[in-house]
């Protein structure tokens, strides 16, 4: 059998580099910097209030208190977004709002609270020093240095930077078209009726949010029957159109295994993986479009999905930290796991009061065909290929989902 961490790897050099692209900001939201951006502009681009009040020179409020106000005449209004600034004289203020731009003259703002908030006059009981509730230009970002990174996971901070200095497109590593493919005669594609021996499709569905959660655009082919000439018809006209094609069922070891008849020999290699669930799992490119089989039963495609596919295409759009947050946990109750084999168990993880170390309770048992359970989980267990039993209290490694 081939471990975890190999046949990560193998997935992870499958699959092509991700195509760079300029988008537009509002489709750039989870994406990944592909270079680094320089700031047009400075930010802020101009010396500006920090608060609703005066702007004034402190030397003119250096004796103002409470209990023996200064009074000055108010000489000019200067909102945000007004562009000719008169200078500030002596012995005068101006009254001035959030972002305005400060008038030549001035070097400090009072805030509205501190005065009476007069219009033509204005008394004033706190003395001001120079730079107070003044924004500097430059303060944030300066004009010409590096506002965001290659690398950079661009999240609603970001892309607000990234507007904030000018731009409306940034160059970034685009997701994959891929294509989700699940295969089973058996499987009936919902509402449609039941009849004995059969089930509703619903690995195609789960493989495709969590594929479109790392941004990805999927097409789906839904509940292909067990013959290797519909498989081909069913698939191969739309292979042209995808980045990556991934499938769902066909590839143990039974009779009817029809995605393993249909593309062992054309460049898919299948294999036991020394995982649980998901044991049965095969990739390679096919028509030269990079392939991943997973397994039929629904826990064993997450699970794959998890272990695999998650973060070979993390790697490839350029995350840097393409691994769920490992963390320690007490167990609530005994497990077992193969050896040989990383288990994988679907999970509840929390944290008592004046804890340390969190806590963790299985949810469900190890079969692969147990969905509801994970719909409880917030996390996996994950016991180690050397570790075959845990008791009640031991420590073990959870990944928080």
């Amino acid at each position: 059998m081939i471990s975890v961490d190999e046949y990560r790897a193998t997935v992870t050099e499958l699959l092509d580099s991700a195509v760079v692209a300029e988008l537009p900001l509002a489709d750039c939201a989870g994406l990944v910097l592909a270079e680094d951006v320089h700031a047009g502009v400075s930010l802020p681009p101009f010396d500006n209030s920090a608060m609703d009040g005066y702007a004034v020179r402190s030397v003119d409020v250096t004796d103002a208190a409470p209990e023996r106000p200064v009074e000055l005449p108010v000489a000019e209004d200067i909102p945000a977004g007004r562009m000719d600034i008169p200078v500030l004289l002596p012995g005068t203020a101006h009254r001035i709002m959030t972002g305005a731009p400060m008038p030549p003259g001035a070097d400090s703002v009072v805030m509205v609270e501190r005065t009476d908030g007069g219009t033509s006059r204005v008394r004033i009981s706190e003395a001001s020093t120079p730079g107070a509730h003044v924004r500097r230009t430059g303060e944030d970002v300066v004009r010409g240095t590096i506002a965001l990174a290659e690398g950079s996971v661009l999240g609603p901070a970001q892309l607000g930077l990234a507007a904030a200095v000018g731009l409306d497109r940034l160059p970034v590593r685009v997701p994959p078209r891929v294509l989700v493919v699940s295969t089973g005669t058996e499987l009936v594609t919902p509402p449609g009726e039941l009849r004995h021996g059969q089930i509703f499709e619903s690995n195609s569905v789960m493989l495709a949010a969590a594929l479109r959660s790392l941004g990805c655009r999927v097409e789906i082919v839904r509940s292909v029957a067990d013959d290797v000439a519909e498989f081909r018809a069913a698939v191969e006209p739309k292979l042209a159109e995808a980045d990556l094609m991934v499938t769902s069922g066909g590839v143990s070891a039974g009779a009817y295994e029809v995605v393993k008849d249909a593309l062992t020999g054309a460049g898919v290699t299948f294999a036991k993986v020394a995982v649980q669930p998901g044991g049965p799992q095969g990739c390679g490119r096919w028509h030269d479009t990079p392939v991943v089989t997973l397994p039929g039963n629904p826990v064993s495609v997450l699970v794959s999905f998890e272990a695999f596919l998650r973060p070979a295409l993390l790697t490839v759009l350029g995350h840097r930290d393409v691994d769920r947050r490992r963390v320690p946990a007490r167990l609530t109750e005994s497990m077992r796991s193969p050896a040989g084999k990383r288990q994988f168990r679907r999970g509840f993880y929390w944290h008592e009061d004046g804890q340390v170390t969190g806590i963790v309770g299985p949810r469900g048992g190890p079969g692969s065909h147990l969905l509801a359970a994970f719909t409880q989980a917030n996390c996996l267990i994950v016991l180690d290929e050397d570790t075959t039993s845990v008791d009640k209290g031991d420590e073990v490694g959870v990944l928080l989902l």
